[in-house]
C-alpha cells in the first residue's frame, strides 16, 4: 500500500498592514498622554443651576497709562464716582435695578485705580465683572 503524502498549504499571516496600525496606535497614545497633565490638581468648581450671562450695561476700562474710560470717554479719576453714577442712572429702568459694571483692566494697571472703580460701583448698587487683559 502506498500512502500519499498530502501537501498541505501553509497558512500565512500578512503583516504588512500591522506596521501601519501599530504606528497609528503609537501616535495616538503619545498625543493623548501629552494632553493629560499629571501636575494639575483636580478641583471641584461651582456650577450654577442656570447659565446666566452678564449684561454689559456699563464698561469701565483702565489702560496701561492708568487712564480710566467709561465707554469711550476718558474720565478724570477724581470724578469717577459722579460720572459712573450718571452713566448707571442712564441705564437704570427702575429705581431698584441692580446693574453690572464690566471692568476691563490692563494687566500692568495699578490696583488703586481698580479699587476706586469697585468702590464707586458698590456705592451705586451695581455688580462688578472683571476682565483683565494682558
Amino acid at each position: 500500500m502506498k500512502f500519499r503524502k498530502k501537501h498541505r498549504n501553509e497558512s500565512e499571516v500578512f503583516t504588512d498592514s500591522l506596521n501601519d496600525i501599530l504606528f497609528i496606535l503609537l501616535m495616538f497614545f503619545l498625543i493623548t498622554t501629552t494632553q493629560a497633565n499629571p501636575n494639575v490638581k483636580a478641583v471641584n468648581t461651582p456650577h450654577a443651576s442656570k447659565d446666566r450671562k452678564v449684561k454689559q450695561t456699563v464698561t469701565v476700562s483702565i489702560d496701561a497709562a492708568q487712564k480710566v474710560y467709561i465707554g469711550q470717554r476718558e474720565v478724570p479719576p477724581a470724578l469717577l464716582d459722579s460720572f459712573l453714577k450718571i452713566e448707571l442712572d442712564k441705564h437704570r429702568k427702575f429705581p431698584g435695578d441692580t446693574l453690572t459694571v464690566v471692568v476691563n483692566a490692563d494687566s500692568i494697571s495699578y490696583h488703586a485705580g481698580f479699587i476706586k472703580v469697585l468702590e464707586a460701583a458698590k456705592k451705586n448698587n451695581a455688580k462688578v465683572a472683571v476682565n483683565v487683559k494682558n
